[in-house]
């Protein structure tokens, strides 16, 4: 044993506090922090921004490029997971037909 497991352990360690500092920043306080109003307005929105910015790139890339096809599977399943979802707001619902529309396509076709 040369040592060579402490510094993983120690960057383990330092990830685990920095985890947990910064995930728990919002509840040691007693009191609620003051915020401004034009804040509070922006941070409704962070969910849904955060939201677009894992699901775009996902959908509409491929390889690091842009989608150049229109025989890819995840095109329509987007397309009628969105609808569905518009039609009857159900969570469950959306998944399940993205996924029904999305598999046969991607299995069955190839795309």
């Amino acid at each position: 044993m040369n040592g060579s497991w402490l510094l993983p352990i120690l960057a383990i360690a330092g990830l685990a506090v920095i985890t947990v500092i910064t995930r728990a920043f919002f509840m040691i306080p007693e009191r609620e922090l003051p915020m401004p109003d034009w804040l509070r307005r922006g941070l409704k929105y962070a969910p849904l921004a955060a939201l677009a910015g894992v699901i775009a790139p996902e959908v509409l890339m491929s390889d690091g490029q842009l989608i150049a096809t229109l025989a890819d599977a995840r095109l329509p399943a987007v397309l009628a997971a969105g609808a569905y979802y518009f039609w009857k707001r159900s969570i469950l619902g959306t998944i399940v037909l993205g996924m029904a529309v999305y598999l046969p396509l991607h299995i069955g076709l190839g795309w």
